[in-house]
């Protein structure tokens, strides 16, 4: 049975890469699919002319969204991703472009208004420079910040820190002094391993592994682990026996005496007498 949902789902991206990428020509640069979304990598000089013909003659009305990453090892270590939105085909595309630290990327300000906060974001985050954008300042962080805190090579806490002094009467910004270096960063993932040593790793090099054993104890019969028939047979025999048997010598308790009966009381003397009407609270007339 076809279950009805309200909400529509997204259109297919079959043919989608293709159409997109022959209007585009050699704009593009690669065209694949990852996690149910259509990504393109484009040329980074031809960005407007490509956000441009997406939205007037591809029906992309909505630019959703600007994101940023960071690949330290790469020449051009960051890559900027726009998220297109097609309202009237429900449909949604990746635009990828990659850059450094120097060169800048063509601002998109406009063809969409609203990239411009979020140029701004991405570069407050990782330095990435917008041509175009006439008003990229910080977004983010405070005034007069050093830095740009989504890079990979960013300091845990930062090169300098915000406090407020109290011979100065205001806030002040000084460099951060530590006890051990934080700002040294290999890049590896916890996952494949590191080279350098630990600390504690020096213990497991100090003490010696234990000698081979030439022929390892096995258990291969039943005998050799003290089970068997005959062990089980004295178990089953004690259990059957129960605890009182062994505590009395194999006599059954003696049953316990009755406890004597209570002398009769004495007849209460007057007119009460020891019946449950005598205890009970004479009622008021009316109640």
């Amino acid at each position: 049975m076809a279950v009805l949902h309200s909400a529509p789902k997204y259109a297919s991206n079959e043919g989608v890469g293709d159409a997109l990428k022959a209007a585009l020509g050699d704009k593009v640069v690669g065209v694949h699919e990852e996690h149910g979304e259509l990504i393109l990598t484009v040329a980074r000089a031809a960005l407007a002319d490509v956000m441009r013909t997406l939205r007037d003659d591809h029906e992309y009305q909505q630019m959703m969204e600007i994101a940023g990453v960071d690949y330290p090892s790469r020449a051009e270590r960051f890559e900027v991703n726009y998220c297109l939105l097609s309202v009237t085909k429900n449909h949604r595309v990746i635009i990828k472009i990659s850059t450094d630290e120097a060169t800048p990327v063509p601002s998109i300000t406009s063809i969409w208004p609203n990239a411009g906060w979020l140029e701004r974001e991405v570069f407050d985050l990782y330095g990435v420079l917008f041509a175009g954008n006439e008003d990229l300042r910080r977004i983010l962080t405070d005034y007069g910040f050093e830095g740009h805190p989504f890079r990979k090579d960013f300091p845990l806490t930062g090169h300098v820190e915000l406090r407020y002094s109290e011979e100065d009467k205001r806030v002040v910004y000084q460099p951060v002094t530590l006890p051990q270096d934080f700002r040294s960063f290999d890049f590896m993932s916890p996952w494949e391993g590191a080279d350098y040593v630990l600390p504690g790793d020096e213990k497991a090099a100090e003490t010696p592994a234990p000698p081979p054993v030439d022929k390892p104890q096995t258990t291969d019969k039943p005998s050799d682990t003290g089970a068997g028939a005959k062990t089980d047979a004295k178990a089953s025999d004690k259990v059957s026996a129960g605890a009182p048997a062994e505590e009395t010598g194999g006599k059954d308790a003696d049953a316990p005496k009755p406890t004597e009966d209570r002398p009769a009381k004495e007849e209460r003397k007057g007119k009460t007498k020891d019946t449950p009407e005598a205890t009970e609270v004479k009622k008021e007339d009316g109640e």
